[in-house]
This record gives structure tokens, sequence and C-alpha cells, in this order.
């Protein structure tokens, strides 16, 4: 797994499967999911990243679930 960080775009990246050929994505707000011709995910990149993770550290902090 490889994460990376772009400041300048405000964009989180991880690398999943490094291996994988990216055949199609799906975008669900900030996240956006890339995925193999049989769905296994591949790259998951965030944006708006620091709000993100804020908004995760704040949750984590005072014990809260954050809704999926």
């Amino acid at each position: 797994m490889k994460i990376q960080y772009d400041r300048e775009e405000d964009v989180l990246t991880i690398e999943v499967m490094p291996q994988g050929t990216i055949d199609h994505a799906e975008q669900t707000d900030s996240m956006i999911a890339h995925f193999t011709a049989d769905g296994q995910l591949v790259l998951l990149e965030i944006l708006d990243a620091s709000h993100f993770l804020t908004s995760v550290l704040q949750v984590a902090l005072r014990g809260e679930q954050m809704l999926a």
C-alpha cells in the first residue's frame, strides 16, 4: 500500500493494489474509487483531504462513529 498527499491540490491518494489495471472509477462526494474490470479496488482518491482528515480526527477523538 502506498499513500501520497498532494498539498497543492489537497488530494490524498491511497494505492491499494499497485499491480492492478484501472478499468473504471466511481465517485461519491469527495472520494473517487478506481477499480479493476472484476471490481477490485486499485486506488482511492480523497479530494479536499485536509477537511476530510480533520473531520475523521475530530470524530475519533470524541469516540463517535462516522456514518458510511
